[in-house]
């Protein structure tokens, strides 16, 4: 069997006709047989695909011809085509769902008005001069980060990335707009958006960890400010970087150690759920956890899939 790979990628530039990109992607990944996800819309496209390395680079290669599509940077992780259900490749008003596409500007550099980008070395460079002037902003849903976060990190209280303008609007993080703020994410297309919006509503110094979680921990692994897992929206669900990976997650049942999310088994909750080893094997059995029936509002597996991105 040919070697396999997964593809995260992202690119922020201006679409007249996002309907005939959408049918050209799907005729080029239905072509080299890829499975995944791609959100077209008139502000770009992002992606995750799984299939054999040679077809991925020839879908890299066909997809790099379009001109607005030249500078992306596609993000190699280990995983497969069946770590996905489907193909599935939509349009939608926003590449990443903030609820704000009337306030995103994109030209064919980007996103206007966003965050400066830091590679991973140059945040390092950073929080070195600046020490606790410098705060790291998880651009994630709040679930992603009871895994892995970067040290000391503020992590707003949001169930899905459509929160985030409402929560930037409630004044509850203004104490911050003095600091040095690294917004992050999993690959990074999230803090292009929301660092936009945090220079909008007067967040005086914003960066953004280029290509974020992926970049940093090829970079770094777990030596670094990075702690304990990457969750990921298909069927692997977290990543390590590293044989010395920091499990920073508890089970919400025996609270032991853990990074694995489950659904629960409960059919009027089906809510994701963290789960050591063992409570996993109880899973069709026990009721939900009273913590988590009263206080989580995440979606499924198979919700957030179709829902997220990188």
């Amino acid at each position: 069997m040919k070697p396999q790979k997964i593809i995260l990628y992202y690119g922020f530039t201006p679409l007249e006709d996002p309907d005939a990109i959408r049918l050209w992607q799907r005729t080029l990944c239905e072509m080299l047989s890829l499975k995944g996800r791609i959100l077209i819309s008139r502000h770009g496209i992002n992606g995750t695909l799984g299939g054999t390395i040679d077809d991925l680079r020839r879908y890299v290669a066909a997809t790099k011809e379009f001109p607005g599509f030249r500078s992306i940077d596609f993000k190699w992780s280990e995983g497969s085509a069946d770590d996905f259900p489907r193909l599935r490749i939509r349009v939608r008003d926003e590449i990443v769902s903030f609820g704000a596409c009337e306030e995103l500007v994109v030209d064919r550099r980007g996103v206007v008005g966003g965050g400066v980008h830091l590679k991973p070395d140059e945040v390092h460079e950073l929080v070195e001069r600046r020490g606790d002037d410098v705060v790291f902003f998880d651009a994630r849903n709040a679930f992603e980060a009871t895994i892995g976060r970067f040290q000391n990190a503020v992590v707003p209280d949001v169930h899905a990335t459509r929160d985030f303008a409402s929560v930037l609007d409630s004044g509850r993080y203004d104490h911050l707009k003095d600091k040095a703020v690294v917004t992050y994410c999993t690959g990074g297309v999230r803090c292009e958006v929301l660092s936009a919006l945090m220079v909008q509503r007067g967040f005086q110094e914003v960066y953004q960890l280029d290509g974020g979680v992926v970049r940093y921990g090829e970079a770094f692994g777990d030596d670094g400010l990075w702690e304990g897992s990457l969750y990921l929206f298909d069927a692997r669900m977290h990543h390590e970087f590293s044989d010395h990976s920091k499990v920073i997650g508890e089970c919400e049942r025996c609270a032991a150690p853990t990074s694995q999310y489950h659904n629960c088994a409960n059919l009027a909750c089906r809510k994701l759920i963290l789960l050591c080893r063992d409570c996993e094997l109880d899973n069709v059995s026990m009721n939900c956890s009273p913590r988590h029936f009263e206080n989580s509002t995440t979606e499924s597996v198979s919700d957030y899939v179709a829902l997220e991105t990188a």
